[in-house]
């Protein structure tokens, strides 16, 4: 497959980029989730078989969401999509595996994210990721996952250029994932001290939202996209490191907090979103990372891209049915969407379709 002028490979709107999401990434997004839904269905034991198939039957639309940086390269989507799908099934069943399965254990959680950071390293051996657990038999289930990463990068013609910067961010993202799943009275003490050995670097923000901005695997995927483009330059890796970190990938997961906020206070589990002294906060702190995002954005190589991707966290998030069920969050909402281009507007109703068929 002959790769296309790097220019004309990104789209500059969103009839475009929405195109290319039905003509490619839709329909093989969903190949790959069969073929990993069928290998889930071969698990031997029925607690890690459970949360495989349950992670991708409740969190398919991540894959969806992540694997839109494909559209941006689309000569190179097949390693492009099953690199950020696999990554991203990676991501989802070890959540299931922290949140809602049968251990409290940081050394397991630990273990566990091992295999994001070897996914994303192919010089590293495979590890055994369910060393701390009980449940251990999943007929190679993570350790393929793990190595269709690493042989998809081996693709990437730029990885080198930008290893160091995913490694940090996924490093992070593991970070959080123990912090946050260890026993309850234990994990704000955690995190809080994980923030002090970070805050000289992000000035600008508050604990929760470095926190929730670790959570986001937006970062790494652009990384992909832009590792896969020859002649990548050294200097172009460290703009898109910083553009996405912490500000649009902070802006991902504040939202996602946002429209969880009742079924958290339900289920007593942890939301970035309930550290801010009142919803006047909330809202006045989502809306200066949108513009720092925004205007961060508009310092990359192709701007009009991710400022798509950022009106698009925006028309996906806030088009959600949990919104309309949430009066605070409704008027949050509004204020977000006020003044919303017709771009947002057209995202908002692919977002509406695209959730309706998935």
């Amino acid at each position: 497959m002959s790769p296309l002028k790097p220019n004309a490979a990104v789209p500059r709107g969103p009839f475009s980029l929405i195109a290319r999401v039905y003509r490619y990434v839709l329909p093989e997004v969903r190949e790959q989730l069969r073929y990993w839904r069928g290998r889930a269905d071969e698990m031997p034991d029925a607690e890690l078989r459970k949360q495989a198939i349950d992670s991708m039957t409740s969190k398919e639309f991540h894959c969806i969401g992540g694997a839109v940086y494909a559209a941006a390269n689309p000569s190179m989507r097949h390693m492009l999509i099953p690199l950020i799908v696999a990554f991203q099934t990676i991501s989802d069943y070890l959540d299931n595996l922290c949140d809602r399965s049968t251990s409290l254990d940081p050394d397991d959680f630990r273990r566990l994210h091992q295999s994001m950071l070897d996914a994303v390293d192919p010089a590293e051996p495979l590890h055994d990721y369910y060393e701390f657990r009980e449940e251990r038999e999943d007929a190679g289930y993570l350790n393929d996952l793990v190595k269709t990463c690493q042989a998809s990068i081996r693709m990437l013609p730029s990885y080198p250029l930008v290893a160091a910067s995913v490694r940090e961010l996924v490093s992070l993202y593991a970070d959080l994932q123990v912090y946050k799943h260890i026993r309850k009275d234990l994990r704000e003490e955690a995190l809080l001290t994980w923030w002090n050995a970070h805050k000289e670097q992000f000035p600008a923000i508050q604990w929760n939202e470095f926190a929730a901005a670790t959570g986001s695997t937006l970062g790494v995927f652009m990384l992909f996209l832009a590792a896969s483009r020859t002649g990548l330059r050294t200097e172009t890796a460290a703009a898109i490191r910083e553009a996405y970190f912490p500000y649009i990938c902070g802006l991902h997961i504040l939202l996602d907090y946002l429209i969880d906020q009742e079924e958290d206070r339900a289920g007593g589990d942890l939301n970035f979103c309930s550290y801010y002294e009142d919803m006047d906060a909330t809202v006045d702190r989502i809306a200066l990372i949108v513009e720092e995002a925004r205007r961060k954005s508009d310092t990359l190589e192709h701007s009009d891209f991710h400022r798509m991707i950022i009106e698009g966290l925006l028309a996906l998030y806030l088009s959600d049915p949990k919104v309309s069920r949430q009066q605070e969050v409704k008027r949050i909402s509004r204020r977000l969407m006020k003044g919303s281009p017709w771009m947002r507007l057209f995202f908002l109703v692919n977002s509406v379709w695209i959730r309706r068929t998935t």
